[in-house]
């Protein structure tokens, strides 16, 4: 079967193998791929992966050999499942893959925000200690973890890993209540989400991109947190009201934000929160640990090698 991988630079930039894909069947393997030039690229596929570029409704008429879709990531909001069912056509996705490295990622915004490791390294090449006239310095207030209570809005593989991570800390975790009956190996007081923005320290977003929970994080609920709080996000971009969060940043509503993840990527030199006070922001890398990336490349693969062999698996359409 002829294989198409359109965008896959950010999965392998180069410390990775295509082999074991390679030896499934013949197939061409694009870093990126332009919206005009999908369908050209595609137009032989029988299997087709995609990490970000979008595959809608109306290319699928145009792609008559087009079988299957791998989706190289967990979410699946780019492609259109309801039109590739429609068509016949398989989706899978690649789950868990990053659970470990997206709970470190997020551990590590917060301890940026906490210690400013950052910060004060750069004061240091810079020469500030060689000429301090004390022994020590620091540019902001020192926040020690124990004691502190970490809110956690959705509390699925993630969002228990980092509540593992918080009491590892000595954090208290309190949790959002879920929106459907959900088991957890992780036993937390479960809140009205009020609650958690109210008696939270830091709140930790792990939940899905919905209806429900889009701008989740508005100027209501931020209006709920305590000045000294802080907000973490290394989910979707969309969960936050970005307006309204450098707002409460910047007005001293709220002490500082760690983001992995903004509404548009890569973002617009316009958004708010590139210049907000005290707002960290990483570019969408708590995925990309190696480990993570090469976990993510072998269930791709073995995703395609249980559809060639007619045992899908991780079909999400």
């Amino acid at each position: 079967m002829k294989i198409v991988v359109l965008d896959g630079f950010t999965l392998n930039p180069g410390d990775l193998a295509w082999n074991e894909l390679q030896a499934l069947g013949a197939c061409d393997i694009y870093d990126r791929t332009a919206t005009d030039d999908i369908l050209g690229r595609a137009a032989e596929a029988e299997i087709l992966l995609t990490n970000k570029v979008e595959l809608v409704r109306e290319y699928f008429d145009q792609l008559p050999k087009l079988k299957y879709i791998g989706v190289l990531a967990t979410g699946t909001n780019m492609v259109d499942l309801v039109a590739a069912r429609e068509r016949g056509i398989i989706v899978t996705n690649v789950p868990a893959y990053g659970t470990k490295s997206v709970a470190q990622t997020t551990m590590a915004l917060l301890l940026e925000l906490a210690h400013h490791v950052g910060h004060h390294s750069r004061t240091v090449q810079e020469g500030r200690w060689s000429r301090n006239p004390d022994w020590c310095y620091w540019d902001f207030p020192l926040l020690e973890l124990e004691g502190l209570t970490m809110g956690i809005i959705g509390l699925g593989r993630i969002g228990q890993a980092v509540a593992e991570l918080s009491a590892a800390f000595g954090m208290r975790v309190v949790a959002s209540k879920p929106s459907a009956a959900k088991r957890s190996s992780f036993t937390a007081p479960r809140l009205n989400l009020e609650s958690v923005f109210r008696q939270s320290d830091v709140v930790s977003l792990h939940c899905p991109l919905t209806p429900q929970t889009r701008l989740l994080v508005n100027a209501q609920s931020l209006s709920w947190m305590k000045p000294t709080a802080f907000l973490l996000n290394a989910s979707r971009g969309l969960l936050v009201d970005e307006q309204a969060l450098a707002d409460a940043l910047n007005s001293g509503q709220l002490a500082g934000a760690g983001l992995d993840v903004l509404s548009s990527e890569p973002p617009p030199a316009t958004n708010p929160l590139l210049t907000a006070r005290n707002c960290i922001i990483t570019p969408h890398l708590a995925w990309a640990t190696g480990a993570a990336r090469a976990r993510l490349m072998s269930i791709a693969v073995e995703n395609v090698r249980s559809f060639l062999a007619g045992k899908p698996q991780n079909v999400v359409n």
